[in-house]
């Protein structure tokens, strides 16, 4: 999995960070684009990046805060003009439907493709396939605001070729027929089964992104063992009582819920406006004092979970 930021900002857009939206590269796992939020501006942002508006397949919102949803309607019309025909689901709390359809409604916007939408305003699965399941976990916020845990599913071992060596059969097209099925049968009759061919299987990753929140400590259980958790930290440390006030969270506040978890990386992202580039030092101390494999988050910033 890799992880794009095409914005890091909190509220309005500034010079440096633009508003939130968040790109899942899950290409090599599932042929898929996951973007997670979509301020304002997002389709401006990838215009930068390799990654094409056609090929995203899934759209998650956290909440219905506008830094958070006002790209989606010039998003979803260019996907048209750029040539995505396939379908796109959104899942997000009720109201997402509402305020995409009557955005397209009112434009008279007319898509070229269709649109399936998945509404929810509880904790549980919201999305499960071969490859992936994705939970929801509500946050503390000032509306619903959710956070997503994405799993990948265990995976198959590699095939032992040394042992189908063995067996007296080389590489060629029948390895891939013995490892997508459980019995591939020879031309003399003999049946192999895959599971004397392959290695231990191997474990998914696991990536939770947040929307805003206030710090929660019972969250942790949420995020227990991920290999990165993406957390807001929309204010300093010594700005606890202002972030208290918004339903936000500082940056100590979001590596003590990291350190809690057990996660093994910790991005920040969704900084206030208040904060310059210069700002980005000093904040990033604060967090990794608590949680010292943090890093702060900037708009085209990209990060694989290995």
């Amino acid at each position: 999995m890799e992880i794009t930021f095409l914005g890091t900002g909190a509220g309005i857009p500034s010079k440096e960070r633009n508003v939130t939206a968040i790109m899942v590269n899950v290409v090599q796992e599932a042929n898929q684009l996951w973007l997670f939020d979509c301020g304002e501006a997002t389709q401006h942002q990838l215009l930068h990046t390799s990654l094409k508006p056609r090929k995203l397949n899934k759209i998650f919102i956290t909440h219905l805060h506008g830094d958070h949803i006002f790209g989606l309607p010039g998003l979803l019309s260019s996907r048209s003009f750029l040539g995505g025909n396939d379908v796109l689901t959104v899942y997000g709390p009720t109201g997402i439907k509402q305020f995409i359809e009557t955005s397209l409604q009112v434009s008279e916007t007319h898509l070229s493709y269709p649109i399936e939408f998945v509404e929810f305003d509880e904790n549980g699965i919201v999305c499960e396939d071969q490859s992936f399941i994705v939970h929801a976990q509500l946050l503390d916020h000032n509306i619903k605001s959710f956070g997503f845990r994405i799993t990948e599913k265990e995976k198959l071992g590699e095939l032992k070729v040394d042992k189908l060596k063995e067996f007296g059969i080389q590489p060629g097209p029948i390895y891939r027929q013995i490892k997508e099925n459980d019995e591939t049968k020879l031309e003399d009759g003999t049946i192999l089964y895959r599971k004397d061919f392959l290695g231990e299987p191997k474990q998914g990753k696991t990536i939770s992104i947040f929307g805003d929140t206030r710090y929660v400590p019972q969250n942790a259980a949420f995020i227990q063992h991920s290999d990165l958790l993406i957390h807001e930290a929309t204010f300093a440390c010594e700005k606890e009582s202002l972030a208290n006030e918004y339903y936000h969270s500082t940056t100590t506040q979001a590596a003590t819920l990291a350190k809690a978890g057990n996660v093994k990386k910790l991005l920040l992202t969704h900084i206030s406006s208040r904060y310059q580039q210069e700002d980005s030092v000093q904040l990033l101390k604060e967090a990794q004092r608590i949680f010292p494999n943090t890093s702060i988050a900037h708009d085209f910033y990209t990060y694989r979970v290995t």
